[in-house]
């Protein structure tokens, strides 16, 4: 089990960049594929972005590719997603998810998830 909090949301202008952080709790962090998903208003929720445990494999959805960049610093214990150039439809509440395996862009495959944190752009 793992138990994920995310930090780092706030307000900034459309273009500027942000960073959010995944704390997890749990003595095997290393071995947890992880994600960012995020959640409109009015919208289903959406894969951002993955990191595979061990391997450290990437994937980004096509609408943040070359803009946000996810990482994971694991003597931290921490994942972070890495957004530059953010636009209106960025505005969301952005969750971390876990996954002992792997894993995939569908909720379906994300065992452990926070609570979210808000990201608004203003235009």
């Amino acid at each position: 089990q793992v138990h994920l909090v995310e930090s780092g949301g706030g307000l900034v202008q459309s273009g500027g960049s942000l960073t959010l952080s995944c704390a997890a709790s749990t003595r095997t962090f290393t071995s947890y594929a992880l994600a960012w998903f995020r959640q409109a208003p009015g919208k289903e929720r959406e894969f951002v972005a993955g990191i595979s445990g061990y391997s450290d494999m990437i994937v980004l959805a096509d609408a943040v590719k070359g803009r946000f960049t996810i990482s994971r610093d694991n003597t931290l214990d921490t994942m972070y997603l890495q957004m530059t150039n953010l636009a209106s439809e960025d505005t969301a509440i952005y969750t971390c998810a876990a996954t002992r395996g792997c894993c995939g862009r569908s909720v379906r495959a994300w065992d452990y998830w926070g609570q979210g944190t808000q990201v608004t752009v203003s235009p």
